[in-house]
């Protein structure tokens, strides 16, 4: 992975740093340990011969060729004493070495890392599998070098817990990305799929060192020009790009309009009972399989925010899917249908009406009714990837369709890659989260993996936060989401702090402050960003259109006091069964009853379910105004604080990426400085409660 360019009226050579992300594979410069890898790296040799198992060897011998020196010669012999072997479980015929029940208990995509180290021999087999295996096990062996782990005693067996492993693009044909704040799409340009392939091969190794093992790459809001991409004129140029990622391990999926019948110029209709339809999208999967044999399938959103959908003809979701599933079936594809849906010119201020209800209103009462390569792409909280909601009710409560659970790695609504929001915490706690739909332990990881009710399809899909700046990601800070993302899906026992630690010694190497530094300001920074934010569950107030910014009244689907519902006597949304929406109801007993509580509710959702007076008291002894204002007073602060433990790194850390941080925090905290002081103001004078300590409130 290269890139070096001059910056434009500088004249300053931007380094491979910033691009190379967590896969900088720098020189080992601790000697001793260098000296002790370099016994097992004398040759590799390779079982059998495949795309991906190709893959695997080159990144391999690219890696240890920079880290260490060493050119690992490929072999055409098992090594006799030093060396490494790669293979798949069918072709590896040492079982003896590490064990045919380990062997057999190895799912699709696992691996087996087995050191054999004494005084003669240095030996490491990474067995797979697959050949998918052996690449993941090769990117795991490279983050033990990195990280300077000891070689001799390794016995690692992993297994993803997670099938599905999948990004969603959000990029457009024309170049742009929709809640893109990394530059403009590395897949499109010009209404055409970019000639820049290299950068396209650079993401996927990035994703493949993390497991990912799907993408979509065009954004779900498909408009007319995308629609294209189904078709022979550009059907071409996606097939190359599935080559790509298929080297990685990777399957491509497509978002398609669901009125592509009739945007494609051929069909006056696109109702899925319609025999014609049906024949058209049968005709449709076909001529895209004849492209790209292991096409995934289709992801979908139909019926929300003005995007065409079944509704349109009286349908269902059900039958809006099924007629696509039974297209793709015959070629092992599926359907990914997002449920996303809501009607955004609703008048909020009926307070029988509540977003929140939506997804599952629509989608419960059709559980059983979709074919089996059917999956629902569930959100992870009910309204739209908030600093702090709850998590969906949907997520366990249908238990004969599969289920995938979608997180947004993009910070749409935490930051936008200019303020720092390290998002793995809050995503350990939706997936660690207790939903008791099958009893206690029903936890929402346990769904997603299909282990609960034995989806035949499962796993965790996120929208994608990159995009063609240098760095990626616009902030290099915001790296570490992508990179956290793939590794908590993957084993979402992890702890943040362990996936923090991983991303810093491999991004930016093995000093000691840099490491304590960073991993402190990301495992703060997304508290921080509540502070100054959205207090106690709330959420929203932003900027219409582009969500950077506070405006309290704001949102585009927003009408007066909408989503906090505040006036002169109190705030928050009463969404119990008793007096307010009833959306308590969806979820499982207990979670059901404790929210309901107003005492038993857990305080960081409190003004999300209820409505409650300014002068209602915390457990903390604050009362809810005086909360409000002590939080973003503390979160300006805070980023203030960021700041200084970031200037302490000046001088550890590479000037280009030490800079672009720099940058990005002042900025953060101009914006932390605007929410403080707008929301402050705002409730100061909606409640007319005067702040305890006497702090200025405009």
């Amino acid at each position: 992975m290269t890139y070096e360019r001059t910056d434009a009226g500088r004249g300053t050579l931007i380094s491979n740093n910033s691009y190379a992300c967590w896969l900088q594979y720098k020189k080992i410069a601790n000697v001793a340990y260098e000296k002790k890898v370099k016994l097992f790296l004398e040759t590799v040799v390779a079982a059998e011969s495949s795309t991906v198992m190709e893959t695997a060897l080159e990144e391999l011998q690219a890696a240890v060729s920079k880290m260490t020196g060493v050119h690992l010669e490929k072999s055409a012999e098992p090594p006799a004493n030093h060396g490494i072997v790669l293979s798949t479980a069918a072709h590896f015929h040492q079982e003896e070495i590490i064990g045919r029940h380990v062997l057999a208990g190895l799912g699709a995509d696992g691996y087996v890392i087995r050191s054999l180290a004494t005084d003669r021999k240095k030996l490491l087999y990474l067995v797979g599998k697959t050949d998918k295996g052996v690449l993941y096990a090769v990117f795991h062996l490279l983050r033990l070098l990195q990280t300077e782990q000891p070689l001799e005693q390794v016995n690692i067996v992993e297994n993803p817990r997670n099938p599905l492993r999948m990004i969603n693009q959000w990029d457009n044909l024309d170049g742009t990305i929709e809640r893109g704040y990394a530059g403009k799409s590395i897949f499109f340009e010009n209404n055409k799929i970019t000639a820049n392939i290299t950068r396209i091969k650079d993401y996927a190794r990035l994703l493949s060192s993390v497991g990912i093992n799907a993408i979509s790459i065009n954004n779900v809001n498909v408009f007319e020009a995308a629609t294209k991409l189904i078709t022979k004129q550009l059907l071409p140029d996606v097939a190359a790009v599935a080559d790509i990622f298929r080297a990685y391990g990777i399957t491509l999926f497509l978002s398609i309009n669901y009125a592509s019948p009739i945007q494609l110029g051929t069909l006056p209709t696109a109702d899925p009972l319609d025999e014609r339809v049906q024949q058209w999208w049968k005709e449709k999967a076909s001529e895209i399989y004849r492209y790209i044999p292991d096409f995934g399938g289709f992801l979908v959103k139909a019926d929300s925010e003005h995007r065409p959908g079944p509704f349109t003809y009286g349908r269902d979701h059900a039958e809006g899917a099924n007629v696509l599933a039974e297209a793709l079936k015959p070629y092992g594809g599926v359907v990914i249908w997002r449920c996303f849906v809501y009607n955004c010119l609703q008048d909020w201020r009926d307070r029988s009406t509540d977003r929140a209800k939506a997804a599952y209103d629509n989608f419960k009462p059709l559980d059983g009714e979709f074919l089996d390569n059917v999956i629902l792409q569930v959100k992870n909280g009910p309204m739209d990837f908030q600093v702090r909601e709850p998590v969906s009710p949907l997520l366990g409560a249908m238990k004969q369709t599969n289920q995938v659970l979608e997180f947004q790695i993009a910070q749409e609504y935490t930051g936008q890659q200019i303020d720092l929001c390290y998002l793995v915490p809050q995503w350990k706690e939706v997936l660690d989260f207790d939903t008791y739909a099958k009893g206690e332990g029903t936890t929402v990881k346990s769904i997603v993996s299909g282990s609960v009710y034995g989806f035949s399809h499962s796993g965790i899909a996120a929208v994608s936060n990159i995009g063609n700046d240098v760095n990626w990601t616009g902030n290099t800070l915001a790296q570490a989401n992508l990179y956290g993302y793939g590794r908590l899906i993957w084993n979402p026992e992890l702890a943040a702090e362990e996936i923090a630690e991983e991303w810093i010694v491999s991004t930016f190497g093995n000093e000691p402050l840099v490491t304590a530094m960073i991993r402190e300001m990301l495992m703060e920074s997304w508290s921080i960003y509540e502070n100054y934010t959205a207090p106690l569950g709330i959420g929203w107030m932003v900027n219409p259109g582009h969500h950077y910014g506070p405006n309290v009244d704001g949102y585009e689907y927003a009408v007066w006091g909408t989503y906090h519902f505040a006036d002169c006597h109190g705030i928050g949304v009463d969404r119990t069964t008793g007096s307010g929406t009833g959306y308590v109801s969806q979820y499982f007993s207990p979670n059901k009853e404790m929210y309901e509580s107003l005492e038993n509710c857990p305080e960081e959702l409190l003004l999300f379910f209820h409505h409650v007076p300014y002068t209602h008291t915390l457990k903390s002894g604050e009362t809810v105004i005086q909360h409000i204002y002590n939080t973003h007073f503390k979160g300006a602060a805070q980023v203030a604080w960021l700041i200084d433990k970031w200037r302490e790194l000046e001088g550890k850390i590479d000037q280009e990426r030490y800079e672009n941080v720099l940058d990005r925090l002042q900025r953060q905290l101009k914006n932390a400085v605007e929410w403080r002081d707008i929301i402050n103001t705002y409730f100061y004078r909606k409640s007319g409660i005067a702040d305890e300590q006497n702090r200025t409130i405009y």
